[in-house]
């Protein structure tokens, strides 16, 4: 179907909205009202604009507070109505939005309304303008879709239909299924939003808060499931009033909303995208570093041993177990894709993470057709085939195959060094928490689920001693690939690009101790925490003892426990250890503002 998106959704100037819109790969924009009144062109050279980037104009909007009004009051908004209609056909638009009135002048009159706006839809008519009538989940009388389609039932004027918009209908709770009983050609108009579901005034929640489809708790899927029963033919449109949204880069935001799109399609039974491949495990993780001598020696201390060096690259292998990490010693390139507001290139920095895939070529296919930009990559002959897509926040994400018959093998492209080997002790990768640009986080867990198939946990809050940190965990079924995604406190605060891998191990105390005595150094953790837990729960004689002395944290779910302990930072990274046992589901979250509060005292 195709596809469009309000101009009040993207930042900046109205021409920027336009080429973001087009260039993300819609086909056409609902053009709102401020946006063209804050334009230095006319409407004809808007339009002109819309054409030579292929966009067509869907949608003019809003009028307001036209309907079920005293007489004078009628005839103003008659009159204001004949200018706006004589300028969408300047513009080239040839639908209205009309929103159910919130004026204090409305009445509660049914019947008023339907004939006022069959006397708006026969001055429209005039123009060629269509009129979609919509009720605000605000509105003063009329609040709900099957409220506004009986009123434009009655009016019966075939200029005059409704537009359903997603987010008022599911706020109030109302049951979408009755849209089947909408003749399809009476629908004008559909507008998509999602939203988080929180506890606050409707009208605030809708001007601030809505997100792309798939990023909040709506069931738009359901709901476009219903719209399409009736023959809706027109466009699958986007109109997003979010705070966040207003002030990122108009280019990103349009991507990820029509990369909404594309998996709202899906989800609804519509489109050809290639099936997910969900990725069975982390093949490795990239750090790239100026000064490759900090992190050797923390990979060292923490049982890593070298085992391989890239044959073309300045790359070199660590190993533990099953846990991988790769040391990229090379210089910083253009090519390394890093949006606004993803780290600088100084400093050591988690920059890619090696997937492993059932079917490497497909995940590529996948996320290429979901807008992730494939990456060239510089490479001899002899290397193996090996797929990147650049995530949202600039992360390289590598779809790969490790020791498996058929597939090329991207450890093949190293050479094993004399004396090598790794230890095989049972650890392995068990999480990758990956920080967000501050303005990419619902981008990043859309990114997360509809690319890589991933399924995405509830949001937390974690309280951090410079604000509200928020993070969402995206995870397989099964716990092979887990990637807590998280968004820092503030866009300035300097933290917002520090991530850590963590290591899984059979028994926490043993590996801290081999930690320390190789030389390493754990965070230190107040013994007041520690108090605590001696107040919350009953250890084991010298149990807590050794808690205190290596600063390992302690958590509790219905599962199971979880004890975990971390590293000093190496510019922009830590390493984590950490011991599940009997199940624990979950990353030790109660912990983070400790974590957090020893990490900003040791900077």
């Amino acid at each position: 179907m195709r596809t469009s998106i309000a101009t009040v959704s993207l930042s900046g100037s109205l021409t920027g909205k336009l080429t973001a819109a087009a260039r993300a790969g819609f086909d056409g924009v609902e053009i709102f009202e401020n946006d063209l009144l804050a334009s230095p062109l006319t409407p004809e050279e808007i339009r002109a604009r819309c054409a030579d980037l292929g966009l067509t104009v869907d949608l003019y909007q809003p009028m307001r507070d036209v309907e079920a009004v005293p007489a004078d009051a009628f005839a103003r908004n008659l009159r204001r109505a004949r200018a706006k209609f004589s300028l969408m056909n300047r513009l080239g638009a040839d639908t209205v939005l009309v929103c159910s009135s919130v004026s204090p002048l409305a009445e509660d009159d049914d019947a008023l309304a339907a004939e006022q706006l069959a006397r708006l839809a026969d001055l429209a008519q005039d123009f060629g303008v269509r009129v979609a009538y919509e009720a605000l989940a605000w509105g003063r009388h009329v609040s709900t879709y099957d409220h506004a389609w009986r009123i434009v039932e009655s009016a019966g004027h075939p200029a005059l239909g409704t537009c359903l918009d997603s987010f008022h209908i599911l706020s109030r709770g109302s049951d979408p299924k009755p849209i089947e009983d909408i003749p399809g050609e009476k629908i004008f108009f559909l507008q998509l939003a999602d939203a988080p579901l929180p506890a606050m005034d409707v009208l605030q929640w809708s001007r601030h808060h809505r997100r792309f489809p798939g990023q909040g708790g709506f069931d738009v899927a359901g709901l476009l499931r219903h719209v399409l029963r009736t023959g809706y033919d027109g466009p699958l449109s986007l109109e997003v009033f979010n705070d966040v949204f207003r002030q990122a880069e108009a280019g990103p935001t349009a991507v990820d909303a029509r990369r909404s799109l594309l998996l709202l399609q899906e989800q609804a039974g519509l489109g050809d995208l290639p099936a997910p491949v969900v990725p069975t495990g982390v093949a490795f993780a990239e750090l790239v570093t100026p000064d490759a001598e900090p992190v050797t020696a923390l990979l060292g201390a923490l049982g890593f041993a070298r085992t391989a060096r890239h044959r073309g690259k300045p790359v070199e292998l660590w190993e533990h177990g099953e846990a991988r990490v790769l040391v990229n010693t090379g210089p910083a390139t253009p090519s390394r894709h890093r949006p606004n507001g993803a780290p600088p290139a100084d400093g050591t920095r988690l920059a890619a993470v090696g997937l492993e895939s059932p079917d490497p070529a497909g995940a590529a296919r996948r996320a290429e057709a979901l807008l992730a930009p494939v990456l060239p990559r510089r490479r001899a002959p002899e290397d193996a085939p090996l797929d990147a897509v650049a995530a949202p926040d600039g992360t390289e994400l590598f779809f790969c195959a490790t020791n498996r018959p058929r597939l090329p093998d991207w450890r093949a492209d190293f050479a094993d060094l004399p004396g090598g080997a790794a230890v095989r002790d049972g650890v392995r990768i068990d999480h990758l928490s990956l920080t967000q640009p501050w303005h990419h986080f619902d981008e990043a867990v859309l990114f997360h689920r509809g690319v890589l198939g991933l399924d995405a946990q509830e949001s937390v809050d974690v309280a951090d001693p410079y604000g509200l940190l928020r993070s969402r965990a995206v995870s397989t079924a099964d716990g092979a690939v887990r990637i807590p995604l998280t968004v820092g406190a503030a866009p300035g605060d300097d933290t917002a690009h520090v991530r850590h891998i963590a290591l899984a191990v059979p028994d926490v105390v043993a590996a801290a101790r081999r930690f320390t005595e190789a030389g390493g150094r754990l965070l230190p953790i107040p013994a007041n925490y520690h108090d605590d837990l001696a107040a919350r729960y009953e250890f084991a004689d010298g149990e807590l003892e050794a808690y205190r002395e290596l600063g390992i944290l302690y958590d509790r779910d219905a599962h199971g426990v979880f004890r975990h302990c971390y590293t000093r930072t190496v510019g922009r990274v830590f390493f984590e250890l950490v011991q599940r046992d009997g199940g624990y589901r979950g990353y030790g979250a109660v912990n983070a503002p400790v974590r957090l509060a020893a990490q900003h005292a040791e900077r």
